[in-house]
C-alpha cells in the first residue's frame, strides 16, 4: 500500500510539473485507475467466457450423464460468467477512487445491484434446469412440481427486490422486511390468484386428481383433450382439434371435471349405447318363429332350452297352448336380447373379464331401449370407435330378423309415401 501511495505521489508530482494543478492531477490519476479497473473487468469477462466457459463446455461434452447437458442448455454456466466483471469492479473500484466517496459508493452499489440481478437470473435458469431434469423421471407425470417452482421463484424475486431497494437506500434488508407487516393485506390481494392456484395445486397433486398427459373433460371451459402443463395459476389442455384451452387451476377444485386416466389404466374402454325398439313390433313367439330362430347358431341352444322349459311348465299346469297369451311364451324381443348377449360373448374385441350386459330399460316415447353395456379390449380411440360401429352395424342389420323394428321419427320421405 505504501509503494502504491508513493507511486501515485510520484505520478501526481510529475503531472503538476507539466502544468496541471494538484486537484486536476488527482482527478486524472483516479480516472486513469478507474479505466484500468474497467479494463480489468473487460479482461475478466473475456477470460470467463472465452476460456473458463469453453473449458466447462468441453468437460460437459465428455461426460456420459445428461444432467450437466441440461444445465448447459439452460445457459446456467453462461449466466454465471457475468459475475466475473462485476466482482472485479466491486473489489477494485474502491481502491482506484477511494477518496471520491460518493462516486465510489455509486459504483460499488451499482456493482452489487448488478450481481443481485445476475444471481437472480442464474437461480431462475438453475430452477428451470432442475425442472427439466425432474421431467425426465416417470414421477413427474404423477406429481408435477412446476407450480412449486413458480412459488419459489416468486419468493426469490421478492427477496431480490428487497435487497436491491436496501442497497439503493443503504439500509439493512431486515429493516425493510420488518416494515412489510402493514402491506400484508395488499400483497394478499395482489397475489390472490397465485395463492389460490398454489393451494389448488397442492390439493390436485396430493390427491392425484390430475397429472401431465391425462385426458380430461372440463365442459364449463370447453376443454376436452390432454393436459400439457400444470402451472401455478393455470392448467393448459390441448383439445383434440389441436386448440389449447387455459383453465384456472383453482377451477379444477371448485368445479367438476372428468379425468379419463382410470379408463386408460384399466383393461378396457366402455361401450354404452342403446337401440330403441318400436313397441308395436314386440310380440309373442309363434311356433313358426321359434323354428326360424332355432336355425340361428348363436341362439340355437338357448331356443331348445327355453322351449323345453316352457313346454314342461305349460303341461304341468294344463295350459291351453292354442292361444298364445296362455301360459309361458317366448317373446321376439327377449330372444333378440339373448342373441345380442351370445353375439357379444363371441366377439373377439370385447373384454369378457369385464362387465358384459344387455339390458332392457324403461319404455319411453321413442320405444323400448335395449342397452349394450360392454368393454372394448382395445382402448385406442380410433380402434374403439371402429369396434363400436361394427357392433351396432350388425345389431341394426339383424333387428328385422326377429320381427322387430327400430324406432325413428317420421321423415319427409315417410310423409310423401303416406300422401301418395
Amino acid at each position: 500500500m505504501k509503494v502504491r501511495m508513493i507511486d501515485i505521489e510520484i505520478i501526481g508530482k510529475w503531472l503538476e510539473g507539466v502544468g496541471l494543478g494538484s486537484e486536476l492531477s488527482e482527478l486524472v490519476i483516479r480516472g486513469g485507475l478507474l479505466l484500468v479497473v474497467i479494463l480489468l473487468g473487460i479482461i475478466a469477462n473475456i477470460v470467463a467466457k472465452r476460456f473458463v466457459l469453453m473449458g466447462v463446455k468441453y468437460l460437459v461434452g465428455r461426460t456420459e450423464t445428461k444432467i450437466d447437458d441440461i444445465f448447459l442448455e439452460r445457459k446456467v454456466f453462461t449466466k454465471l460468467s457475468h459475475f466475473a466483471p462485476a466482482i472485479v469492479i466491486y473489489l477494485l473500484s474502491p481502491l482506484a477512487i477511494g477518496e471520491f466517496e460518493q462516486l465510489s459508493g455509486l459504483i460499488t452499489h451499482a456493482a452489487m445491484i448488478y450481481m443481485v440481478v445476475v444471481g437472480l437470473i442464474v437461480i431462475d435458469s438453475f430452477l428451470n434446469a432442475v425442472l427439466d431434469i425432474y421431467r425426465t423421471f416417470e414421477a413427474s407425470k404423477e406429481i408435477p412440481i412446476k407450480s412449486f417452482m413458480q412459488i419459489l421463484k416468486i419468493v426469490i424475486y421478492f427477496f431480490a427486490l428487497i435487497f436491491i431497494i436496501s442497497i439503493m437506500l443503504d439500509k439493512s434488508p431486515v429493516y425493510l422486511i420488518s416494515g412489510l407487516g402493514a402491506l400484508t393485506a395488499v400483497l394478499l390481494l395482489i397475489f390472490k390468484d397465485s395463492i389460490l392456484g398454489f393451494v389448488a395445486g397442492i390439493q390436485l397433486i396430493s390427491n392425484k386428481m390430475i397429472s401431465h398427459g391425462d385426458w380430461v373433460e372440463i365442459p364449463k371451459y370447453g376443454a376436452d383433450g390432454d393436459v400439457l402443463e400444470i402451472t401455478l395459476t393455470t392448467v393448459k389442455v390441448q383439445n383434440f382439434d389441436k386448440t389449447i384451452t387455459t383453465v384456472p387451476t383453482y377451477a379444477l377444485i371448485s368445479d367438476s371435471f372428468k379425468n379419463w386416466r382410470g379408463m386408460e389404466q384399466s383393461d378396457g374402454r366402455r361401450i354404452k349405447r342403446s337401440v330403441y325398439i318400436d313397441l308395436s313390433t314386440i310380440k309373442l313367439c309363434s311356433e313358426e318363429m321359434l323354428e326360424r330362430f332355432s336355425r340361428i347358431d348363436a341362439i340355437k341352444g338357448y331356443i331348445e332350452r327355453k322351449r323345453s322349459e316352457v313346454d314342461e311348465y305349460n303341461k304341468a299346469n294344463s295350459i291351453d297352448d292354442s292361444v298364445l297369451v296362455n301360459g309361458r311364451r317366448l317373446t321376439n324381443v327377449g330372444t333378440f336380447r339373448a342373441y345380442l348377449e351370445s353375439y357379444l360373448k363371441g366377439h373377439p374385441m370385447i373384454n369378457k373379464k369385464m362387465t358384459l350386459l344387455v339390458r332392457q330399460l324403461a319404455p319411453t316415447e321413442f320405444g323400448l331401449p335395449i342397452e349394450i353395456y360392454v368393454f372394448s379390449s382395445d382402448k385406442n380411440w380410433i380402434n374403439y370407435e371402429a369396434i363400436q360401429a361394427d357392433i351396432f352395424d350388425h345389431i341394426l342389420a339383424v333387428v328385422p330378423e326377429f320381427g322387430l323394428g327400430v324406432f325413428q321419427n317420421p321423415s319427409g320421405s315417410d310423409f310423401k309415401a303416406l300422401l301418395s
